[in-house]
């Protein structure tokens, strides 16, 4: 079989990761960006995109709220947040017939709902990666981690487009990892976040140390390890070897990445939309692990109190508006 090489990428959704996308992908492919906003698309065709910080990026970008607009592309990356994926998805249908399509959100489910409206190659794949988009035209590149990355194990993508896509982010100035297979790391991240998210939505704290210490017994990292390990054992139940260790990965975060400083801790996602008062991701992050853990038929009392919490803050905003 031989692999189309990528020459014309979309990214879908240009919030602070699909700015950083379609910014680096410009220097290494045509850059086309589908956006909601016409001023937004508007600002990056006469603008193009910029990006700062751990990089400086100036790309040229052609951008529409139609995907008709866009012609043919070889790879579309889906950058929305999860509960925005299957309008998203609704959108391209019928589009870029011949393109692999690419997911990248926190949880788990995403690509069920794109692949209902299209029969693309699906790659799944997870970011650690953050930026702060300072507007439509640009985005600061904060944390430079990578985005991992492997074939859906429902879809019909092989590794050799995966890694395809590995070199092309690689080129780009981004750091990418693929695997044949994305679940271990894909559990890892998602036992990570559901903690780290929802204990932040609910307390209110960003990813500050705190997370990390257990010294005395009203310190929150024995929340957040409890919690990890709840979701260690749900992913054993499911047959999943993790590849790294949740907790590890936020006892890292907390002491020699981006959160080392309190004063300039990372405010998760979550956080982010619980202070706008948005809907959140938690039905595809906390949610997804109480669903696993219902089918597995294991308890899972710490992930099931967190995630009616971050669903009752939810609610909340609708009874305080009245």
């Amino acid at each position: 079989m031989t692999i189309k090489p990528i020459k014309r990428t979309c990214v879908a959704g240009a919030g602070a990761i699909g700015s950083l996308f379609a910014c680096h992908l410009g220097g290494v492919a045509e850059s086309t960006v589908l956006v909601r906003r016409q001023g937004h698309a508007d600002q990056l065709n006469q603008h193009g995109l910029r990006s700062s910080g751990k990089t400086e990026r100036h790309s040229r970008i052609v951008a529409s709220t139609d995907p008709a607009d866009l012609g043919d592309v070889d790879l579309v990356i889906i950058a929305t947040k999860a509960s925005d994926v299957e309008d998203t998805a609704r959108r391209l249908a019928g589009h870029f017939r011949d393109a692999v399509v690419m997911t990248v959100q926190n949880g788990l489910g995403c690509e069920e709902v794109v692949a209902k409206y299209g029969d693309w190659p699906i790659v799944s794949a997870v970011t650690f990666m953050s930026g702060n988009r300072h507007s439509d035209i640009h985005v600061e590149y904060e944390l430079d981690t990578a985005t991992w990355m492997g074939p859906w194990a429902k879809g019909t993508a092989t590794f050799e487009q995966v890694r395809l896509i590995e070199q092309l982010i690689e080129q780009s100035g981004l750091k990418a990892r693929a695997f044949p297979d994305l679940l271990p790391a894909q559990w890892s991240k998602l036992i990570f976040n559901a903690a780290v998210n929802s204990i932040s939505a609910v307390t209110d704290l960003p990813h500050v140390k705190a997370f990390a210490r257990r010294e005395v017994l009203t310190d929150l990292g024995h929340l957040v390890f409890a919690m990890m390990d709840e979701g260690k054992r749900v992913a054993e139940a499911q047959g999943i070897v993790l590849f790294e260790d949740p907790w590890e990965m936020n006892v890292e975060a907390t002491s020699h990445g981006q959160t080392g400083n309190d004063d300039y801790a990372h405010a998760p996602s979550m956080l982010e939309d619980v202070r706008a008062k948005r809907p959140t991701e938690v039905d595809w992050i906390a949610g997804a692990i109480v669903r696993a853990a219902m089918a597995a038929g294991v308890p899972a009392p710490i992930s099931e109190t967190m995630y009616r919490l971050v669903k009752a803050r939810e609610a909340s905003w609708k009874l305080n508006q009245h």
